[in-house]
C-alpha cells in the first residue's frame, strides 16, 4: 500500500461543558464561572487547532507528491505557491533529533487537560508519534529508502502514473516535477553513500535486486506505462471538464511528457543503477540488523514505530508463538473431527485447483464484500472505486495489490490496483480485495474520513493499525465467502500461521541473529522445505526489516483488543460496538487505542488524564 496521505476533513468538535460538582453561592455565580470555564477551554482548543493547522500545512508542503496526494485544492487550506520538489533525504541525525525535539516542545506547550476530547486524542496521537520519531532519530542512517517491492524505485512510477490532473496547472506541475527526478535520485544516492561510509550500506544481494528492478524499468522504453497513463489522465480531465483542453494543448503536453521521460526519468534510473553498482560491495553486513552497531536497540525502536505495539520483542515472540499454536490446534481439530460424511474438507484444500470459489470479477467481489459487512461494521459514505491492474512488465516488482489513498478533500474517488502476477486463484483475489477494499483499507479510510478528524492525523503513518486492520479484515473475509465453515477455518488459520512464521523469522533474523541456515531450520520445523523459497523470504526480510510485523503484529493487537472488549463489556459486547470503537479512534499506537476504547484514566508524561 502506498501512503501519501489519508483523506480526512477538518472538523473541530464543539466543546461540551461538563457539570461542576461544587457548591456555589448563587445561580449567578454558577453562570459566571461556567462561562469563564467554557471560554478557557475554547481558547485552548482554538490555540491547539491553530497549531495543528500550521503543522499540517508545514508538513504537506515539504514536497509536491505529498501535497498533491493529500489535497485536491491546497488553496482552500491556505497553501499557495509551494516549490515543485520531491523533497530530499536527510543525512544528519542530529538535525532530525533537534527538529523533532523542538516540535515536541511546541506540542507540549499546550495544556492537554484544557482541550476537548477530540483535541486530547489528537494531542495524544501526536505526542506518541513524535516520541517514537525522537527515539528513532539517532538511527536516521539506518533507514532505507530503497528496498525490493516497497522502495522508492518501485513506488515512484506508480505514484507518478496516478498523479491526477484536476486542472491544467496540475499537468504543468507534474511535468515540472519530472525534471526534478535526477536531482531527487542524486539525493537518495548521497544518502546511500553516507550509509556506505558509516558501514550501514545494504546487503550486496539486495543491491543486485534493486539494480535489476531499475534496469527492467528502463528497458520498458516506449512501452512504459508513464507514457500511456499520461494520455489517459489528459483524457479524463478533458472528459470531466469539457473545453478545458484543446486538441493542440493535448498534443503539446503529450510530446513534452514523452521528452521528459526520456530526458529525466530514464537517466535518473540509470544514475541509480550506476551509483548502486559502485556501492554494492561496500556493505559490511549481509545479515540482520543485530549485527550492526546498536542494531538490536534500533530494531526495538523500529518495531515499535512500525507496529504501534509497545510490547518487548520477547513478548511479541511469545504472542506470535501462542497464536500459531492456537491456529495449528484448531486446524488439527477440524481435520480430525468426524463430520459424519458431511465434511467438505478434501485432500487438495490447500491447492489453488481445490479452491471452490467461482467468482473472478473484482467489482462483483467488492460488491459482495460491501454487502456482507453491514451487520457488524458501522455504515460508511458511498464512494466510487476503480479497479486497475499492474502493468505486466512490473508484476514481479510490486506488491500483490495496493490501495491508492485519495486526497482528504476528494474522498469519493478511490483506486485499487491488482497485480495478477501474484494473484493465483479466486480465493486469493477475494481475500486480497477484502484486505484492500471492504472491510480493509478502503472501508477504514472512507469511514474514518466521515468522522472529519483533524487533518494533521493524515500525515501520521501508523502501519501497525492500518495494515493490522486490513489483515484482520482479510482473515474475517474467509467467512464472508462461499466456503463452508470448515474450509474457511482451515484456509484462514493456515494464512495466519504462514504470516506468523514470517513475523517470527523477521524477529529471529534481525533481533536474535539468525543466518540463512537458521531460518531454513526454523521453516523446516513447520514443513516448509523449499530452500529456494526460504532464501527468497530471507532476502526480503533482510531488505525490509519489520515489514511483515506491521501486518501480523497489528493483526494480533486487534485480536487482543477484541479479547479485552469481550472481557470488559461482557453481555454488552457486539462486533459492531467493537469495530466502531477502534475505527472511531483511528490510526494510532495500540497503547493510545486501548486507553480510548476502554476509557482508561492514566497519567500522561505531560501530567494530563484521559
Amino acid at each position: 500500500m502506498i501512503y501519501m496521505g489519508i483523506f480526512m476533513q477538518k472538523f473541530l468538535k464543539k466543546f461540551r461543558q461538563k457539570p461542576l460538582f461544587m457548591l456555589l453561592p448563587s445561580a449567578a455565580a454558577f453562570l459566571i464561572l461556567s462561562v469563564l470555564f467554557l471560554h478557557f477551554h475554547q481558547d485552548a482548543d482554538q490555540a491547539f487547532s491553530q497549531y495543528t493547522s500550521e503543522l499540517f500545512r508545514q508538513e504537506i508542503s515539504g514536497n509536491t507528491i505529498t501535497l498533491h496526494y493529500t489535497l485536491k485544492n491546497p488553496g482552500k487550506y491556505g497553501i499557495k505557491n509551494t516549490p515543485i520538489s520531491y523533497g530530499h533525504c536527510t543525512t544528519d541525525p542530529g538535525l532530525v533529533h533537534s527538529s523533532i525535539d523542538a516540535e515536541r516542545t511546541r506540542l507540549r506547550s499546550h495544556n492537554r487537560t484544557s482541550l476537548s476530547k477530540n483535541n486530547r486524542l489528537t494531542y495524544d496521537v501526536l505526542d506518541d508519534y513524535l516520541t517514537s520519531a525522537y527515539d528513532l532519530a539517532p538511527y536516521t542512517l539506518y533507514d532505507e529508502p530503497l528496498a525490493p517491492l516497497t522502495g522508492t524505485q518501485s513506488q515512484l512510477p506508480v505514484i507518478l502514473s496516478e498523479y491526477r490532473f484536476y486542472e491544467i496547472s496540475d499537468i504543468e506541475n507534474y511535468l515540472q516535477l519530472l525534471t526534478k527526478t535526477p536531482e531527487y535520485f542524486r539525493s537518495i544516492l548521497n544518502f546511500e553513500h553516507i550509509k556506505s561510509e558509516s558501514g550501514l550500506f545494504m546487503a550486496s544481494y539486495t543491491a543486485d535486486s534493486i539494480i535489476k528492478e531499475c534496469r527492467d524499468f528502463v528497458n520498458l522504453k516506449e512501452s512504459n506505462y508513464l507514457y500511456s497513463s499520461f494520455v489517459e489522465r489528459l483524457e479524463e480531465l478533458a472528459s470531466a471538464k469539457d473545453g478545458i483542453l484543446t486538441e493542440k494543448q493535448r498534443e503539446t503536453y503529450t510530446r513534452q511528457n514523452n521528452v521528459y521521460i526520456k530526458k529525466y526519468i530514464f537517466p535518473a534510473y540509470e544514475q541509480l543503477i550506476s551509483g548502486l553498482s559502485g556501492l554494492r560491495s561496500s556493505g559490511k553486513n549481509n545479515n540482520g540488523l543485530c549485527y550492526l552497531p546498536n542494531g538490536r536497540t534500533y530494531y526495538e525502536y523500529l518495531v515499535r514505530s512500525e507496529t504501534g505495539s509497545f510490547r518487548s520483542i520477547a513478548e511479541l515472540q511469545n504472542l506470535a508463538n501462542a497464536q500459531i499454536l492456537s491456529d495449528l490446534t484448531v486446524m488439527q481439530r477440524v481435520l480430525t473431527e468426524d463430520f459424519s460424511g458431511s465434511s467438505s474438507v478434501t485432500s487438495d484444500i490447500f491447492s489453488s485447483q481445490g479452491t471452490p470459489l467461482a467468482e473472478s470479477d473484482p467489482k462483483k467481489i467488492l460488491s459482495t464484500l460491501s454487502g456482507k459487512i453491514t451487520k457488524d461494521f458501522p455504515p460508511y459514505p458511498q464512494i466510487h472505486t476503480q479497479i486497475k491492474y499492474v502493468q505486466k512488465s512490473m508484476e514481479d516488482y510490486l506488491s500483490p495489490a495496493f490501495y491508492m489513498i485519495p486526497a482528504i478533500d476528494n474522498t469519493s474517488e478511490n483506486v485499487i490496483y491488482i497485480n495478477n502476477g501474484h494473484i493465483t486463484d479466486n480465493l486469493s483475489l477475494f481475500t486480497t480485495l477484502a484486505h484492500e477494499g471492504y472491510p480493509g483499507h478502503l472501508y477504514q479510510n472512507v469511514y474514518y474520513a466521515s468522522l472529519h478528524p483533524d487533518p494533521i492525523r493524515c500525515v501520521l503513518n501508523y502501519g501497525g493499525y492500518t495494515e493490522g486492520w486490513a489483515t484482520y479484515s482479510e482473515m474475517m473475509s474467509y467467512y464472508f465467502s462461499t466456503l463452508t465453515k470448515e474450509q474457511a477455518t482451515l484456509f484462514q488459520r493456515n494464512s495466519s500461521v504462514i504470516l506468523g512464521l514470517y513475523a517470527l523469522a523477521d524477529m529471529g533474523i534481525h533481533y536474535d541473529g539468525w543466518k540463512l541456515a537458521d531460518a531454513a531450520a526454523f521453516f523446516h520445523t513447520y514443513g516448509i522445505t523449499d530452500d529456494a523459497t526460504i532464501e527468497d523470504i530471507y532476502d526480503l526480510i533482510i531488505a525490509d526489516p519489520a515489514n511483515y510485523l506491521k501486518y501480523y503484529i497489528g493483526y494480533l493487537e486487534f485480536l487482543e483488543l477484541k479479547k479485552n472488549a469481550v472481557d470488559k463489556w461482557g453481555d454488552n459486547f457486539t462486533q459492531m460496538r467493537f469495530h466502531k470503537a477502534v475505527l472511531d479512534v483511528g490510526p494510532a499506537s495500540f497503547d493510545v487505542i486501548q486507553k480510548y476504547v476502554f476509557k482508561i484514566r492514566t497519567t500522561r508524561p505531560t501530567g494530563g488524564l484521559l
